[in-house]
């Protein structure tokens, strides 16, 4: 592995923890009365689904078999490719 993507690793999982961070954040600031904002917070599952497709779509693209996809994701091979092999990054 190069040092490039060992950096790009690294900064991926600060990311991926700033947005836990922030959907933490935004569901404290919604538990304490802000009821018409449970709408948005809810259809950001919709988003997280659509960005997962993609970033499955994309690593497929890449080269990385559905194999190695499922093994991170935690679930058979034929799971991934059902759900995700005609999504286009």
């Amino acid at each position: 592995m190069t040092p490039d993507r060992r950096r790009r690793h690294v900064e991926n999982d600060e990311y991926a923890a700033f947005v836990r961070r922030v959907l933490r954040a935004y569901a404290r600031r919604i538990a304490t009365g802000d009821i018409d904002a449970i709408t948005e917070l809810s259809g950001l599952s919709e988003d997280v689904e659509t960005a997962l497709g993609n970033a499955v779509a994309g690593l497929h693209l890449l080269g990385y078999s559905w194999a190695d996809i499922s093994t991170r994701l935690g679930v058979t091979r034929q799971a991934v490719h059902q759900r995700w092999a005609g999504t286009r990054p």
